[in-house]
């Protein structure tokens, strides 16, 4: 059985698709053990608790420095031994001391076909702005593996999503989202689980 914790910071819809996904056996051999957030209030908690997974917030805002909290983050990831972290919109750079622990362990969702428009500054909609003001007719979301640079670690899996004339940064990410990033997620780590 894979012990995944899914390290998120907002709404968590990547996370609902992992344990909707988990919970009608689309992904199988796998259990979320945690869900950690680095900042308090977000619906993804909501959703931890909702579905009757353990959550925890480690916030930066709560340590007096970025070693303290890096630590403290790791410990509490430590704490769940995980076979497998989930990067779900987790707005945080994952300390080293984290990346050599949990080497080839820790997965991430970005919203573009790596190499494209990858690596510091592209997140959430600015990755859709950059996309639609470059003209491009092709998007979609990958799945990597976590190394020491952004996003720059191997590919596990890519889907495609075409653009339309009329797309918005805003209905361009909710469409990479829902064709996308909330089945490409969830194939990743079923891929892993079971192989």
């Amino acid at each position: 059985m894979l012990r995944v914790v899914v390290m998120v910071s907002g709404g968590g819809t990547n996370l609902q698709a992992i344990i909707d996904a988990v919970a009608d056996k689309t992904v199988t051999n796998t259990q979320i053990v945690g869900v950690i957030s680095n900042n308090y209030g977000v619906y993804a908690l909501e959703r931890a608790k909702n579905a009757g997974i353990d959550s925890a917030v480690v916030s930066p805002k709560d340590f007096e420095n970025r070693k303290a909290f890096n630590d403290a983050l790791l410990e509490k990831v430590n704490s769940y031994k995980p076979d497998l972290i989930v990067l779900a919109g987790f707005l945080v750079v994952i300390p080293e001391k984290m990346i050599d622990a949990y080497e080839n362990k820790i997965i991430n969702i970005h919203p573009s076909l790596i190499p494209s428009f990858c690596g510091t500054g592209y997140y959430g909609l600015k990755v859709h702005e950059a996309a639609l003001e470059r003209g491009v007719k092709v998007t979609g979301a990958t799945v990597h593996y976590v190394d020491k640079g952004t996003d720059t670690g191997p590919i596990i899996m890519q889907k495609a999503v075409y653009v339309k004339e009329d797309d918005t940064p805003k209905t361009l990410q909710q469409r990479v989202m829902e064709e996308a990033e909330w089945k490409l997620l969830p194939a990743a780590i079923n891929k892993i689980a079971n192989s």
